[in-house]
């Protein structure tokens, strides 16, 4: 049967451009890929048919060649490097177009969920799976930041066969179950049509490959359980609920297969002074009625240490006084929070018959009387307008 033009066979004519090369190719490619007509001789065919004019019509120099000489550039002799037998395969096709989709693999990943591993190269094992850790920080830890020392129980990988399961010297064969595909495919019909189901085989996780010989230490996994201990850097300012990632940490995979990640959940540990709120800390502290009049210093602590705090006479109680950049680095930011600190005048409940006579003694001095109480009738204010009136 003569061959079609490769224009014809993408629905284009000669002054296509190369985005319409594309668009058209993936629509066809689309149509008839193997997965949506298993079994359809037909559609495979105009699959390859359609794959091998893309391949011809992308390539400037052979589209060149294409425009002037027709198919006869392609035959042999003609050094165009590409003919009728280019394709015998179909994974030649998903291995020279995987690209033509802006992701780097096969352009029906979008599709089929990525099942498709033929004509790539096959990661090696089963990947670990992750490892999720809580880390209880302190208030001073998390804010000048920390290395911890992490002991860890997990799977990792086995010395004796260097993580591929298999004793020294003994080969891996092909897996008969999937015939060194890595994957099964099981098509289940429904009313909707035909669906196609693309697993990892269970028959050698996904490798293509089985072992004769197991290693003994291992049993074949290319894994043991073991401690390892991890250094972790906390930087400053962190919060919680707050996460870190360390990249390969986790369980070591099965016979040789990437390692999980090791996840990290940062959790504040209650404060017996301060309270967190933001980069900001809080702490209360308590004077006396005496201290809250005349005023004073104290001392008073920080997360670095200690520090002086004047009060001044007069002080409310309530009143919120601010240490500047004495709170919680803010993460990924030279900005620093403040240490907030709520004075509390303390008032007696228990006192003694003498200090209750000297309470009243001035009880009733101007100085001791509330603004209202000053102006009520009968105050000293009052009494002095009355006078002057």
């Amino acid at each position: 049967m003569a061959k079609r033009d490769y224009y014809e066979v993408l629905g284009l004519n000669k002054s296509a451009t190369q985005d319409e090369l594309k668009k058209s190719y993936r629509k066809l490619a689309m149509q008839y890929h193997p997965d949506r007509n298993p079994g359809n001789k037909e559609a495979e065919d105009k699959f390859k048919e359609a794959a091998e004019a893309y391949e011809v019509l992308s390539d400037a120099d052979k589209r060149a060649k294409y425009d002037r000489f027709g198919h006869q550039a392609f035959q042999a002799g003609g050094g165009a490097g590409f003919g009728p037998q280019g394709f015998n395969d179909i994974n030649d096709i998903f291995s020279a177009f995987g690209d033509i989709f802006g992701n780097g693999g096969s352009p029906f990943d979008d599709i089929f969920g990525g099942g498709r591993q033929r004509g790539r190269a096959r990661s090696t094992g089963e990947p670990g799976s992750d490892l999720k850790l809580r880390l209880s920080l302190t208030l001073e830890e998390v804010a000048a930041g920390v290395e911890k020392k992490l002991k860890l129980k997990k799977y990792i990988q086995c010395e004796s066969c260097s993580g591929n399961g298999a004793e020294k010297g003994s080969d891996h064969a092909t897996c008969t179950t999937c015939k060194g595909a890595g994957e099964v495919r099981q098509v289940q019909k429904s009313v909707f049509g035909q669906f196609v189901n693309i697993t990892a085989c269970s028959a050698c996780s996904g490798t293509g490959k089985t072992i004769k010989n197991p290693c003994k230490s291992c049993k074949g996994e290319g894994r043991i359980q073991g401690e390892t201990t991890v250094k972790v850097n906390i930087p400053s300012g962190v919060s919680n609920g707050n996460y870190l990632t360390l990249r390969n940490q986790g369980n070591a995979g099965r016979r040789g297969g990437a390692d999980g990640d090791l996840i990290i959940l940062i959790e504040e540990e209650r404060h017996a002074i301060f309270t967190r709120e933001g980069n900001d800390i809080l702490c209360d502290v308590e004077i006396s009625i005496p201290e809250a009049i005349l005023g004073t210093e104290i001392e008073i602590s920080t997360l670095t240490g200690k520090a002086k705090l004047k009060i001044d006479a007069g002080t409310q109680s309530g009143k919120l006084l601010r240490f500047r950049q004495k709170g919680i680095p803010e993460y990924g930011s030279s900005r620093v929070g403040d240490q907030i600190i709520r004075v509390n005048v303390f008032i007696p409940k228990n006192l003694s018959s003498k200090e209750k006579e000297l309470v009243k003694q001035i009880e009733h001095l101007e100085g001791f009387l509330p603004e209202q109480a000053r102006n009520s009738p009968g105050g000293f204010f009052s009494r002095m307008k009355n006078v002057f009136s």
